[in-house]
């Protein structure tokens, strides 16, 4: 190839690659959704009532499309022989921990996101997948993310699940406080089917109000305590209990935010990362020019 041809696919080659480093920067520039509204829902779990029925895993299967067995299957309650995680094959589930003072009415506690009001997620993520929606809930775009999962080793609280099993598009899954039915102004799913309304669901400040009368009316009952209405800067799911939060499998957390240093540094290298496009651009480049070089005994 003549060395005109050569000049010329350089340039092109060039040109590709700085048109899409220039899309690459303003997307990133962008940033992540990161809304902290004083209107945002929250979801107020009273562990003192729920009964273990398990209802709510089933709703949060069938309203995610996940595979999962009849409703009546749920009445098993074996599962609680062991600690029970969200993974990607359930977004929430439901554990059970004895109760001191009745043996006949262990505390059973619901697991899943907690929909930080600062999320480590959100911070960790070098490529803003993940944002703070208006309504409280912290969801993940699949068309942003590379996989990384560092999501999954920021969470404090360890939700972030990977699908480890899939060989093409693996996805990260989680609880995204049912996103498609409460912006139609419907209920969560596991809030609209727990039949002991052991879920209350509506703005944050109001669950907050609902949880500080419950104690007052009835301190025996409660320790004096909502969990997530401070930890890590506060979650829009807040937790009521019968006993100290560290025996239910809690994480003792601080009330100050998650690490936010890293989302500025993160954020402000990914905005002049190079794109696949202008790489791939640039390495063809390269590889055109090492063959060349051979072909001609350079």
């Amino acid at each position: 190839m003549k060395a005109q041809d050569r000049r010329s696919f350089l340039k092109t080659a060039a040109a590709v690659g700085t048109a899409a480093v220039g899309m690459g920067t303003a997307t990133a520039a962008a940033g992540p959704k990161n809304i902290l509204s004083p209107d945002r829902m929250g979801v107020l779990v009273d562990t003192t009532v729920c009964v273990g029925c398990r209802n709510c895993e089933h709703a949060c299967k069938t309203a995610h499309d996940l595979p999962t067995e009849p409703l009546s299957s749920y009445g098993d309650r074996s599962v609680f022989e062991q600690m029970r995680r969200p993974d990607d094959t359930a977004l929430c589930v439901v554990n059970e921990y004895e109760n001191p003072k009745n043996a006949d009415l262990p505390y059973d506690v619901k697991v899943q996101c907690m929909h930080c009001d600062h999320p480590a997620c959100l911070s960790a993520c070098i490529v803003g997948a993940f944002s703070k929606e208006e309504n409280g809930a912290v969801v993940w775009d699949t068309d942003k993310c590379i996989g990384c999962r560092y999501c999954m080793a920021a969470c404090p609280f360890q939700i972030p699940a990977f699908e480890y099993h899939k060989a093409l598009d693996p996805q990260i899954r989680k609880c995204d406080f049912c996103i498609e039915r409460t912006t139609k102004g419907e209920l969560p799913a596991c809030v609209n089917i727990c039949p002991v309304e052991a879920l209350t669901y509506g703005p944050r400040d109001e669950v907050i109000r609902i949880a500080k009368q419950r104690i007052r009316t009835y301190g025996d009952r409660y320790v004096d305590h909502i969990y997530g209405e401070h930890e890590v800067g506060g979650t829009s799911w807040m937790y009521m209990a019968g006993r100290d939060f560290k025996d239910l499998g809690f994480p003792k957390l601080g009330q100050n935010t998650a690490p936010g240093v890293s989302e500025a540094i993160q954020h402000g290298i990914f905005a002049y990362f190079m794109p696949p496009v202008a790489l791939y651009a640039l390495l063809g480049a390269i590889m055109w020019m090492t063959k060349t070089r051979k072909e001609e005994g350079l």
